[in-house]
Parts: structure tokens; C-alpha cells; sequence
């Protein structure tokens, strides 16, 4: 039942949102272009609902936004001399993904579900990681409120999973909540490692599933 009013609820809290941090973003948006050249909303294209591609909406943080993308250290340092100081302060707070709030009251995204990745890690996705992908994908999501840039990519993928396989409005004001807290005190702070075994229990599940269709 949830799932069905799931997406109408994002959109209506997605438009309360923009409207309410209109002025907070424009001011963001504006610093932007003050401190380098460019634009101060770029686009880029991500993997979302059953693999489908689009394009997510982000403040940029980097004087440009065609640096190149090294699939093995995704997270950008905070040295990174392409970094711009606002830059530093957008990615460290989460508020470069604000933008992506028109992405959910697109429909594209949700509030809260996996995060979309680039279509170069769906490439390299073993068939049971592509099970995170039959949920929207979120602007929070339970990888990210348990350690996210800390976790392997197998461990984001283990809770992405769980995450889709049990979708629930009391999960999703759980991680709302959490979201709050890594925005204040860090990732580090909650980081929850997952065990071997357990991966290995949802790689297994994922075999003998397909084993059975």
C-alpha cells in the first residue's frame, strides 16, 4: 500500500521543499557563479529505475564539471585543487544534491531510496547488485545514513537491496532522521560495516531466484 502513495508523497514534499529553500538555494546558486566560471546547476547522467538512465540536477562544486572520473576512488578529496571553496562546503553538507528535489517532483527520483550511480558502475554491476534497482533511487538512502563514502561497493549494494526488499514508511522517516544526523555530525559517525556472510546470503538468494524463474 505504501508504495503506491510513495510516489505522490514526494512529489508534494519535494514541491513544499523547493519552494521553501527558494531563497536558501538561489543564494547557494549565486555564490556559485561568484566564485568561478560556469554554471552554478549542472546536469549528470545517472542509472535509475530498472536500469533506466537520466539526468540528476547538482550545484557544482568543481570549476568544471568534465574532471576526469576515477571509478575506484569515486569520492572527491577535499585537497582536490579542482575544488572550489563553496565547493568544499556544498559537498561536505550534502547541499549540492538539493537541485535534485526537481528531480523528484519529476518523478525520476525519490526522497529517500538507493542513490543513483553513474552508468559506468551499472556496467560493472554482478547480476544480483541490479536488484537495488527495482526501487526509484533516492536522495537519501540507506547506504548513506550507514557510512556510505566508508562502505565497499558491495556494502552499499547489500543495503540498497534489503532496502527494496522491504520498503516501508517507518524505514523511510528512519533514514530521514539518520540523514539529518550524518548532515551534522559526519559519515564516519554512523558507519555499520556489513559481515561477508550477510553479502554472501543476498548473493545466494539473488542465485537461487533466478535459478527458479
Amino acid at each position: 500500500m505504501y508504495i503506491k502513495i510513495k510516489g505522490a508523497l514526494d512529489r508534494i514534499l519535494a514541491a513544499l521543499g523547493l519552494i521553501i529553500l527558494a531563497i536558501p538555494l538561489l543564494t547557494v546558486a549565486v555564490c556559485v557563479r561568484l566564485q568561478s566560471k560556469g554554471p552554478a546547476v549542472f546536469r549528470q547522467v545517472r542509472t535509475g529505475l530498472n536500469g533506466k538512465e537520466f539526468r540528476v540536477y547538482k550545484f557544482r562544486t568543481m570549476k568544471a564539471t568534465d574532471v576526469p572520473f576515477d571509478i575506484e576512488h569515486p569520492v572527491i578529496d577535499d585537497d582536490n585543487a579542482e575544488l572550489t571553496a563553496i565547493g568544499r562546503i556544498l559537498r561536505k553538507t550534502k547541499i549540492d544534491e538539493f537541485p535534485q528535489l526537481i528531480n523528484v517532483l519529476r518523478g525520476e527520483m525519490s526522497l529517500i531510496g538507493p542513490r543513483p550511480f553513474m552508468p559506468v558502475y551499472y556496467e560493472r554491476y554482478e547480476e544480483w547488485e541490479k536488484e537495488r534497482l527495482c526501487v526509484k533511487p533516492g536522495l537519501s538512502g540507506p547506504a548513506q545514513v550507514n557510512g556510505n563514502g566508508y562502505l565497499t561497493n558491495e556494502e552499499r549494494s547489500y543495503y540498497d537491496i534489503v532496502y527494496a526488499r522491504n520498503v516501508s514508511f517507518r524505514t523511510d522517516v528512519k533514514i530521514m532522521f539518520k540523514t539529518v544526523g550524518v548532515l551534522l555530525l559526519g559519515e564516519k559517525r554512523f558507519l555499520r560495516g556489513v559481515p561477508a556472510a550477510e553479502i554472501e546470503k543476498i548473493k545466494n538468494a539473488a542465485v537461487a531466484a533466478e535459478e527458479e524463474s
